[in-house]
C-alpha cells in the first residue's frame, strides 16, 4: 500500500481564513484532535485542539497560529510504513500528502493506516508471531529462515526495531504461518536465538476485535 490509496477523503483541510471555532466544530465531527490547514493548495502545518483551547480564543484566525508538523508529509508513493513513521516522528495522528511542488493532495490518518494493514495477508494469515533478541552484527534472516522452514513453516512477515535499552541490540519479529511455535522455537534456541516473546494465534470470527487490534499492536511493537 502506497500513501495516495489511503488518503481519507472524508476529512477537508481548513484554510487559514477559517477561524479557530469552525476548526473545533470539524474536529467534532470528523472526531479528530488535528486538521490540516492550506493556503492556496499548498499545506501550511496542523491545527490542534490543544493549540486553540490554549489560546482561549475561538474566534481567531487560523492565519495567526503557529501550527505543528509542516514537515509531517509524505509524497503520494511512500509505503505506508514511512506514513507510520512520520506519524512517530512528529507525534500527530495525521500525516499530509503532498507532492513536489507542496501542494495538499490529502490527509492520512494513523487509524486508517492501521486498519488497512489488518487486512494484509502477513495479519490476516493464520499463524503465530515470535520476537527475537539478538545484537545486530548476527541478525541474518536468510539463517532464521532456514532454521523455520526446517519445522515445515515459512516466514510470511518480518519487523526489525533496534532495541530501545541497548543500541547494539535489536528485536525482530516475524509472523510464522503455523500456530504451534513450540519446535521452531527449541530449534532457535538451540542455534543459540534469544526468543523473548511468544503469541500463538487462535484465529476466531466471532467479532473480538479488540483481541485482533492487542495482536496487531504487539506485532508492529507500538
Amino acid at each position: 500500500m502506497i500513501a495516495e490509496e489511503l488518503i481519507n477523503h472524508m476529512i477537508p483541510p481548513l484554510k487559514v481564513t477559517d477561524d479557530a471555532h469552525k476548526a473545533i466544530v470539524w474536529m467534532e465531527e470528523f472526531r479528530c484532535k488535528q486538521l490540516p490547514v492550506v493556503a492556496n493548495g499548498e499545506f501550511l502545518g496542523f491545527i490542534t485542539e490543544e493549540i486553540i483551547l490554549e489560546s482561549n480564543d475561538i474566534e481567531r484566525l487560523l492565519s495567526s497560529f503557529q501550527l505543528e508538523g509542516a514537515t509531517c508529509t509524505v509524497s503520494p508513493d511512500a509505503h505506508f510504513y514511512d506514513v507510520l513513521r512520520v506519524a512517530g516522528d512528529h507525534h500527530l495522528n495525521m500525516v499530509s500528502v503532498v507532492n513536489e511542488e507542496r501542494l495538499y493532495q490529502g490527509v492520512i490518518t494513523v487509524q486508517d493506516v492501521m486498519a488497512s494493514f489488518a487486512q494484509t495477508a502477513a495479519v490476516q494469515m493464520p499463524g503465530g508471531i515470535l520476537v527475537l533478541s539478538m545484537n545486530l552484527v548476527d541478525y541474518s534472516l536468510a539463517e532464521i529462515s532456514r532454521y523455520v522452514e526446517e519445522n515445515n513453516a515459512k516466514i510470511i512477515s518480518s519487523n526489525l526495531v533496534e532495541d530501545p535499552l541497548d543500541k547494539g541490540r535489536i528485536k525482530l519479529t516475524i509472523k510464522i504461518n503455523q500456530p504451534d511455535l513450540s519446535r521452531i522455537v527449541a530449534t532457535l534456541e538451540r542455534f543459540g536465538y534469544r526468543v523473548i516473546g511468544r503469541y500463538q494465534e487462535n484465529r476466531r470470527d466471532d467479532g473480538h476485535e479488540k483481541e485482533r487490534l492487542e495482536m496487531l499492536m504487539r506485532y508492529l511493537n507500538i
